[in-house]
Protein backbone atom coordinates (compact mmCIF):
# COMPACT_ATOMS: atom_id res chain seq x y z
CA UNK A 1 0.00 0.00 0.00
CA UNK A 2 1.47 3.77 -1.09
CA UNK A 3 1.95 5.84 2.20
CA UNK A 4 -1.71 6.80 2.55
CA UNK A 5 -3.68 7.77 5.92
CA UNK A 6 -2.77 4.79 7.89
CA UNK A 7 -5.71 5.42 10.15
CA UNK A 8 -8.03 6.28 7.97
CA UNK A 9 -7.73 3.61 4.68
CA UNK A 10 -6.53 0.74 7.42
CA UNK A 11 -9.37 1.23 9.88
CA UNK A 12 -11.60 1.30 7.49
CA UNK A 13 -10.73 -1.87 5.55
CA UNK A 14 -10.62 -3.78 9.29
CA UNK A 15 -13.83 -2.15 10.04
CA UNK A 16 -16.25 -1.35 7.13
CA UNK A 17 -17.32 -3.59 4.65
CA UNK A 18 -16.49 -1.15 2.13
CA UNK A 19 -14.26 1.85 1.44
CA UNK A 20 -12.51 2.49 -1.15
CA UNK A 21 -8.60 2.24 -1.48
CA UNK A 22 -7.85 5.18 -2.86
CA UNK A 23 -8.61 8.68 -2.59
CA UNK A 24 -8.76 11.29 -5.56
CA UNK A 25 -5.46 11.16 -7.87
CA UNK A 26 -4.02 12.93 -10.09
CA UNK A 27 -0.76 12.94 -12.02
CA UNK A 28 1.62 16.47 -11.61
CA UNK A 29 4.74 15.62 -13.59
CA UNK A 30 6.60 13.17 -12.26
CA UNK A 31 4.86 13.17 -9.11
CA UNK A 32 1.29 10.74 -8.71
CA UNK A 33 -0.57 13.09 -6.27
CA UNK A 34 -3.63 11.28 -3.62
CA UNK A 35 -5.57 13.09 -1.59
CA UNK A 36 -7.70 10.87 0.71
CA UNK A 37 -9.60 11.73 3.96
CA UNK A 38 -12.86 10.98 5.34
CA UNK A 39 -15.41 12.85 7.46
CA UNK A 40 -17.15 11.96 10.23
CA UNK A 41 -19.61 13.10 12.99
CA UNK A 42 -21.34 11.49 15.52
CA UNK A 43 -24.70 12.20 17.82
CA UNK A 44 -23.31 11.30 21.81
CA UNK A 45 -24.96 10.50 24.99
CA UNK A 46 -23.66 9.83 27.80
CA UNK A 47 -25.64 8.58 31.25
CA UNK A 48 -22.91 8.67 34.00
CA UNK A 49 -23.79 6.77 37.02
CA UNK A 50 -22.27 6.18 40.50
CA UNK A 51 -20.14 9.10 41.22
CA UNK A 52 -17.99 8.11 44.35
CA UNK A 53 -15.70 10.91 43.50
CA UNK A 54 -13.18 11.62 40.84
CA UNK A 55 -10.52 8.83 40.02
CA UNK A 56 -7.39 9.73 38.94
CA UNK A 57 -6.60 8.45 35.54
CA UNK A 58 -10.37 7.16 35.17
CA UNK A 59 -12.15 7.35 32.41
CA UNK A 60 -15.67 6.62 33.52
CA UNK A 61 -17.88 9.34 34.53
CA UNK A 62 -16.00 12.43 33.73
CA UNK A 63 -19.30 14.66 34.65
CA UNK A 64 -18.46 14.24 37.87
CA UNK A 65 -22.45 14.04 39.61
CA UNK A 66 -24.47 11.36 40.11
CA UNK A 67 -26.54 10.60 37.58
CA UNK A 68 -25.46 13.42 34.95
CA UNK A 69 -26.26 13.29 31.70
CA UNK A 70 -24.42 14.73 28.37
CA UNK A 71 -25.58 15.35 24.48
CA UNK A 72 -23.29 16.33 22.04
CA UNK A 73 -22.36 16.06 18.75
CA UNK A 74 -19.00 15.20 17.85
CA UNK A 75 -15.95 13.54 16.06
CA UNK A 76 -15.70 9.95 16.84
CA UNK A 77 -12.19 8.11 17.40
CA UNK A 78 -10.59 8.94 14.16
CA UNK A 79 -10.44 12.44 13.33
CA UNK A 80 -12.32 13.86 10.24
CA UNK A 81 -9.20 13.87 8.06
CA UNK A 82 -7.79 15.43 4.69
CA UNK A 83 -4.47 14.35 3.62
CA UNK A 84 -2.21 14.69 0.97
CA UNK A 85 0.73 11.91 -0.35
CA UNK A 86 2.65 12.51 -3.21
CA UNK A 87 5.06 9.47 -4.63
CA UNK A 88 7.24 8.85 -7.60
CA UNK A 89 10.19 6.38 -8.43
CA UNK A 90 13.77 7.90 -9.42
CA UNK A 91 16.89 6.53 -9.38
CA UNK A 92 15.73 3.03 -8.36
CA UNK A 93 13.78 4.48 -5.18
CA UNK A 94 10.44 4.85 -4.27
CA UNK A 95 9.95 8.13 -2.68
CA UNK A 96 7.08 9.81 -0.85
CA UNK A 97 5.79 12.63 0.80
CA UNK A 98 2.48 13.02 3.35
CA UNK A 99 0.87 15.78 4.67
CA UNK A 100 -2.55 16.07 7.08
CA UNK A 101 -4.60 18.08 9.00
CA UNK A 102 -7.75 17.03 11.16
CA UNK A 103 -10.57 19.53 12.34
CA UNK A 104 -12.95 18.14 15.14
CA UNK A 105 -16.34 18.60 14.38
CA UNK A 106 -17.28 19.28 18.06
CA UNK A 107 -17.03 22.74 19.67
CA UNK A 108 -19.05 23.97 22.92
CA UNK A 109 -20.53 27.83 23.78
CA UNK A 110 -17.69 29.17 25.53
CA UNK A 111 -18.61 33.01 25.19
CA UNK A 112 -22.41 34.78 26.31
CA UNK A 113 -24.21 35.07 23.36
CA UNK A 114 -22.26 33.26 21.18
CA UNK A 115 -21.26 29.97 20.28
CA UNK A 116 -17.27 29.84 19.66
CA UNK A 117 -15.63 26.96 17.14
CA UNK A 118 -13.22 25.72 19.54
CA UNK A 119 -13.03 22.34 18.61
CA UNK A 120 -9.22 21.59 18.16
CA UNK A 121 -7.41 20.99 14.71
CA UNK A 122 -4.60 18.85 14.94
CA UNK A 123 -1.54 18.18 12.18
CA UNK A 124 -1.19 14.15 13.04
CA UNK A 125 0.85 13.53 9.76
CA UNK A 126 4.33 15.23 8.13
CA UNK A 127 6.74 12.49 7.04
CA UNK A 128 8.99 11.46 4.11
CA UNK A 129 9.61 7.83 3.32
CA UNK A 130 12.20 6.38 0.38
CA UNK A 131 12.55 2.60 -0.18
CA UNK A 132 12.49 -0.45 -2.76
CA UNK A 133 10.88 -3.26 -2.48
CA UNK A 134 13.92 -5.47 -2.19
CA UNK A 135 15.34 -4.05 0.77
CA UNK A 136 12.47 -1.82 2.64
CA UNK A 137 11.87 1.69 3.22
CA UNK A 138 12.65 4.46 5.87
CA UNK A 139 10.47 6.82 7.45
CA UNK A 140 11.48 10.11 8.36
CA UNK A 141 8.70 12.77 9.95
CA UNK A 142 5.63 12.49 12.35
CA UNK A 143 3.15 9.37 11.80
CA UNK A 144 1.40 6.88 13.82
CA UNK A 145 3.73 5.33 16.69
CA UNK A 146 4.86 1.85 16.06
CA UNK A 147 3.89 0.57 19.20
CA UNK A 148 0.31 -0.21 19.66
CA UNK A 149 -0.47 0.94 16.50
CA UNK A 150 -1.73 -2.59 14.92
CA UNK A 151 -4.10 -2.85 18.27
CA UNK A 152 -6.06 0.51 17.48
CA UNK A 153 -6.26 -0.34 14.11
CA UNK A 154 -8.02 -3.46 14.58
CA UNK A 155 -10.39 -1.72 16.69
CA UNK A 156 -13.96 -1.48 15.64
CA UNK A 157 -14.98 1.40 17.53
CA UNK A 158 -12.58 3.24 15.06
CA UNK A 159 -15.61 3.99 12.58
CA UNK A 160 -17.24 4.77 15.85
CA UNK A 161 -16.99 6.64 19.20
CA UNK A 162 -16.30 3.99 21.60
CA UNK A 163 -15.33 5.81 24.83
CA UNK A 164 -15.58 9.30 24.85
CA UNK A 165 -12.86 9.63 27.86
CA UNK A 166 -12.42 13.76 28.31
CA UNK A 167 -16.45 14.33 27.78
CA UNK A 168 -18.92 14.06 25.30
CA UNK A 169 -19.70 18.09 26.14
CA UNK A 170 -16.11 19.82 26.61
CA UNK A 171 -15.37 20.38 23.04
CA UNK A 172 -11.60 20.64 23.98
CA UNK A 173 -10.41 17.34 22.46
CA UNK A 174 -10.68 16.47 18.48
CA UNK A 175 -11.41 12.65 19.08
CA UNK A 176 -13.39 10.03 21.28
CA UNK A 177 -11.08 7.20 22.74
CA UNK A 178 -12.62 4.75 21.41
CA UNK A 179 -11.34 1.55 22.92
CA UNK A 180 -8.26 3.78 24.39
CA UNK A 181 -7.02 3.28 27.70
CA UNK A 182 -9.70 0.33 27.72
CA UNK A 183 -7.46 -2.20 26.42
CA UNK A 184 -4.24 -0.58 25.09
CA UNK A 185 -2.36 2.31 25.21
CA UNK A 186 -2.83 5.35 22.51
CA UNK A 187 0.35 4.41 19.88
CA UNK A 188 -0.15 8.38 19.53
CA UNK A 189 1.14 10.47 16.78
CA UNK A 190 5.05 11.16 17.07
CA UNK A 191 8.09 12.07 15.60
CA UNK A 192 10.14 8.89 14.37
CA UNK A 193 12.78 7.76 12.41
CA UNK A 194 12.01 4.30 11.30
CA UNK A 195 13.02 1.35 8.87
CA UNK A 196 10.50 -1.32 7.94
CA UNK A 197 11.78 -4.85 6.11
CA UNK A 198 10.41 -5.90 2.61
CA UNK A 199 7.60 -8.21 3.09
CA UNK A 200 9.38 -11.46 3.68
CA UNK A 201 6.21 -14.46 2.54
CA UNK A 202 4.48 -12.57 5.06
CA UNK A 203 6.89 -11.54 7.86
CA UNK A 204 7.52 -7.85 7.86
CA UNK A 205 9.81 -6.02 11.00
CA UNK A 206 9.63 -2.07 11.64
CA UNK A 207 11.80 -0.49 14.54
CA UNK A 208 12.65 2.85 14.58
CA UNK A 209 14.02 6.01 17.23
CA UNK A 210 10.58 8.18 18.60
CA UNK A 211 10.49 11.65 20.27
CA UNK A 212 10.95 10.71 23.73
CA UNK A 213 8.04 11.73 26.17
CA UNK A 214 8.10 13.55 29.47
CA UNK A 215 6.23 11.28 32.74
CA UNK A 216 2.28 12.94 33.16
CA UNK A 217 0.20 12.47 35.97
CA UNK A 218 -3.17 13.78 35.72
CA UNK A 219 -3.43 14.99 39.85
CA UNK A 220 -1.56 15.58 42.96
CA UNK A 221 -1.87 12.13 43.41
CA UNK A 222 1.34 11.84 41.61
CA UNK A 223 3.62 14.09 39.91
CA UNK A 224 2.07 16.31 37.34
CA UNK A 225 4.63 16.81 34.94
CA UNK A 226 7.94 15.74 35.02
CA UNK A 227 11.21 13.77 33.41
CA UNK A 228 13.64 15.04 30.72
CA UNK A 229 15.42 12.24 28.48
CA UNK A 230 18.89 12.25 26.58
CA UNK A 231 17.96 9.04 25.10
CA UNK A 232 15.48 8.59 22.50
CA UNK A 233 12.32 6.20 22.62
CA UNK A 234 12.66 2.83 20.79
CA UNK A 235 9.81 1.32 19.46
CA UNK A 236 9.53 -1.91 17.18
CA UNK A 237 6.96 -4.36 16.29
CA UNK A 238 6.86 -7.62 13.66
CA UNK A 239 4.23 -9.26 12.23
CA UNK A 240 3.48 -12.27 9.94
CA UNK A 241 0.49 -12.37 8.05
CA UNK A 242 -1.42 -15.18 6.04
CA UNK A 243 -4.27 -15.24 3.01
CA UNK A 244 -6.63 -18.16 2.07
CA UNK A 245 -10.44 -18.96 3.57
CA UNK A 246 -8.47 -18.64 7.20
CA UNK A 247 -6.64 -15.59 7.22
CA UNK A 248 -5.21 -13.88 9.85
CA UNK A 249 -2.31 -11.82 11.30
CA UNK A 250 -0.54 -12.41 14.36
CA UNK A 251 1.83 -9.66 15.84
CA UNK A 252 3.98 -8.73 18.84
CA UNK A 253 5.92 -5.23 19.61
CA UNK A 254 8.17 -3.80 22.06
CA UNK A 255 8.52 0.34 23.78
CA UNK A 256 11.44 1.64 25.64
CA UNK A 257 12.93 4.68 26.95
CA UNK A 258 15.01 5.93 29.77
CA UNK A 259 13.29 9.14 31.65
CA UNK A 260 15.48 11.30 33.49
CA UNK A 261 15.27 13.29 36.03
CA UNK A 262 11.83 12.33 37.80
CA UNK A 263 10.64 14.20 40.93
CA UNK A 264 11.44 12.02 43.91
CA UNK A 265 9.08 14.00 46.28
CA UNK A 266 11.88 14.86 48.03
CA UNK A 267 13.37 17.72 46.81
CA UNK A 268 15.55 15.70 44.63
CA UNK A 269 15.21 13.82 41.33
CA UNK A 270 15.79 9.99 39.82
CA UNK A 271 16.15 8.41 36.83
CA UNK A 272 13.74 5.32 35.36
CA UNK A 273 13.08 3.43 32.46
CA UNK A 274 9.99 2.66 30.88
CA UNK A 275 9.06 -0.97 29.15
CA UNK A 276 6.56 -2.57 27.75
CA UNK A 277 5.74 -5.58 25.36
CA UNK A 278 2.59 -6.53 23.23
CA UNK A 279 0.82 -9.65 21.40
CA UNK A 280 -1.74 -9.70 19.24
CA UNK A 281 -3.82 -11.48 16.68
CA UNK A 282 -6.71 -10.84 13.70
CA UNK A 283 -7.70 -14.09 11.77
CA UNK A 284 -10.69 -14.46 9.50
CA UNK A 285 -13.02 -17.46 8.44
CA UNK A 286 -16.10 -16.66 5.98
CA UNK A 287 -17.93 -13.58 7.90
CA UNK A 288 -16.36 -13.98 11.19
CA UNK A 289 -13.40 -11.82 12.26
CA UNK A 290 -11.87 -12.17 16.17
CA UNK A 291 -9.13 -10.37 17.31
CA UNK A 292 -7.40 -10.92 20.34
CA UNK A 293 -4.76 -8.41 22.17
CA UNK A 294 -2.58 -8.04 24.87
CA UNK A 295 0.12 -5.71 26.53
CA UNK A 296 2.15 -5.31 29.69
CA UNK A 297 4.63 -2.98 31.08
CA UNK A 298 6.29 -0.97 33.84
CA UNK A 299 6.51 2.97 33.89
CA UNK A 300 4.11 2.57 30.60
CA UNK A 301 1.18 4.40 32.90
CA UNK A 302 -2.52 3.87 31.38
CA UNK A 303 -4.14 5.17 28.34
CA UNK A 304 -1.09 7.09 26.73
CA UNK A 305 2.25 6.47 27.12
CA UNK A 306 4.24 7.53 30.38
CA UNK A 307 0.91 9.10 32.01
CA UNK A 308 0.52 8.32 35.76
CA UNK A 309 3.42 5.59 34.94
CA UNK A 310 5.61 6.90 38.31
CA UNK A 311 4.93 7.45 41.56
CA UNK A 312 5.54 10.41 43.84
CA UNK A 313 9.17 8.74 44.40
CA UNK A 314 9.53 8.40 40.89
CA UNK A 315 9.17 4.86 41.00
CA UNK A 316 7.04 3.17 38.21
CA UNK A 317 4.25 1.90 38.24
CA UNK A 318 3.27 -1.71 36.67
CA UNK A 319 0.37 -1.84 34.44
CA UNK A 320 -1.34 -4.47 32.06
CA UNK A 321 -4.17 -5.01 29.70
CA UNK A 322 -5.84 -6.45 26.56
CA UNK A 323 -9.46 -6.58 24.45
CA UNK A 324 -11.02 -9.43 22.73
CA UNK A 325 -13.28 -8.64 19.99
CA UNK A 326 -15.74 -10.22 17.45
CA UNK A 327 -17.40 -9.18 14.42
CA UNK A 328 -19.77 -10.45 12.15
CA UNK A 329 -20.92 -9.06 8.37
CA UNK A 330 -24.69 -9.76 7.73
CA UNK A 331 -25.29 -10.98 4.16
CA UNK A 332 -27.06 -7.56 3.61
CA UNK A 333 -23.29 -6.04 4.07
CA UNK A 334 -23.95 -5.08 7.79
CA UNK A 335 -20.99 -5.21 10.43
CA UNK A 336 -22.03 -6.38 13.61
CA UNK A 337 -19.39 -6.41 16.55
CA UNK A 338 -18.85 -6.93 19.97
CA UNK A 339 -15.69 -5.68 21.80
CA UNK A 340 -14.58 -5.52 25.35
CA UNK A 341 -11.21 -4.64 26.69
CA UNK A 342 -9.68 -3.92 30.03
CA UNK A 343 -6.75 -1.48 31.25
CA UNK A 344 -5.03 -2.23 34.74
CA UNK A 345 -2.27 -0.05 36.52
CA UNK A 346 -0.86 -1.30 39.67
CA UNK A 347 -0.14 1.27 42.85
CA UNK A 348 2.97 1.15 45.12
CA UNK A 349 4.03 1.60 48.78
CA UNK A 350 5.50 4.72 48.08
CA UNK A 351 2.12 6.86 46.49
CA UNK A 352 1.43 9.58 48.68
CA UNK A 353 -2.20 8.88 49.17
CA UNK A 354 -2.80 4.97 49.46
CA UNK A 355 -5.53 4.51 52.05
CA UNK A 356 -9.25 5.20 51.90
CA UNK A 357 -8.71 8.64 50.47
CA UNK A 358 -6.80 7.57 47.48
CA UNK A 359 -8.25 8.34 43.87
CA UNK A 360 -5.25 6.44 41.81
CA UNK A 361 -7.22 4.48 39.13
CA UNK A 362 -6.90 0.77 39.54
CA UNK A 363 -8.53 -0.32 35.84
CA UNK A 364 -11.25 0.99 33.18
CA UNK A 365 -13.39 -1.43 31.50
CA UNK A 366 -15.34 -0.82 28.63
CA UNK A 367 -17.86 -3.47 26.76
CA UNK A 368 -18.97 -2.19 23.11
CA UNK A 369 -21.35 -3.46 21.23
CA UNK A 370 -21.87 -1.72 17.86
CA UNK A 371 -23.18 -1.81 13.68
CA UNK A 372 -21.27 -0.43 11.03
CA UNK A 373 -23.46 -0.24 7.19
CA UNK A 374 -22.11 0.79 4.33
CA UNK A 375 -24.73 2.81 2.85
CA UNK A 376 -22.88 3.25 -0.21
CA UNK A 377 -19.64 1.95 -1.20
CA UNK A 378 -17.33 5.19 0.60
CA UNK A 379 -20.27 6.58 3.15
CA UNK A 380 -20.88 4.31 6.49
CA UNK A 381 -23.64 4.43 8.93
CA UNK A 382 -22.40 3.86 12.54
CA UNK A 383 -24.72 2.82 16.14
CA UNK A 384 -22.82 2.34 19.21
CA UNK A 385 -23.39 1.49 22.80
CA UNK A 386 -20.56 1.29 25.46
CA UNK A 387 -20.55 0.76 29.08
CA UNK A 388 -17.21 2.23 30.83
CA UNK A 389 -16.33 1.54 34.46
CA UNK A 390 -13.53 3.38 36.10
CA UNK A 391 -12.36 1.48 39.61
CA UNK A 392 -9.77 3.10 42.14
CA UNK A 393 -7.53 1.57 44.38
CA UNK A 394 -9.35 2.98 47.57
CA UNK A 395 -13.29 2.05 48.20
CA UNK A 396 -13.96 4.85 46.09
CA UNK A 397 -17.21 2.96 44.35
CA UNK A 398 -17.08 2.22 40.49
CA UNK A 399 -17.79 4.93 38.41
CA UNK A 400 -19.76 3.92 35.56
CA UNK A 401 -21.23 5.74 32.20
CA UNK A 402 -23.44 4.62 29.48
CA UNK A 403 -22.87 6.08 25.88
CA UNK A 404 -25.04 5.70 22.79
CA UNK A 405 -23.87 6.72 19.54
CA UNK A 406 -25.51 7.52 16.09
CA UNK A 407 -23.44 9.27 13.23
CA UNK A 408 -21.72 8.59 9.04
CA UNK A 409 -18.55 8.39 8.46
CA UNK A 410 -17.68 8.89 4.61
CA UNK A 411 -14.29 7.93 2.71
CA UNK A 412 -12.40 9.28 0.33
Amino acid sequence: MNNKIKAAVAGAVLASASVANAGITWDAGEWTVDMNGNVNAFAVYADNKDSGGAIQGGLANSAGANDAEEASIQTGLLPSWLGFTATTRQNDIDTSVTISFQPGAGNTRALAGGNSSNAETENRQAFLTFGDKSWGSIKVGKDLGIFGSTAILNDMTLLGVGSNGAGTNSGSTTTTLGGIGTGYLYADWIGQIAYTTPNMNGLSLTVGITQPWNAIALSSNSNTSSGTTDQYGFQGQGSFSWTGDFAGKVWAGFFSQEVTGIDNGAGGTTDNRSNAMEVGVSTSIYNINLVGYAYSGEGVGTTALLVDAFDGAGNERDSDGGYVQATYVIPMGTKLGVSYGISKLDDNSADTDLGADSNLVKENTRLTVGAYHPLTKHLNLVAEYSRVESEAHANLGDLETDIMSVGAILFF
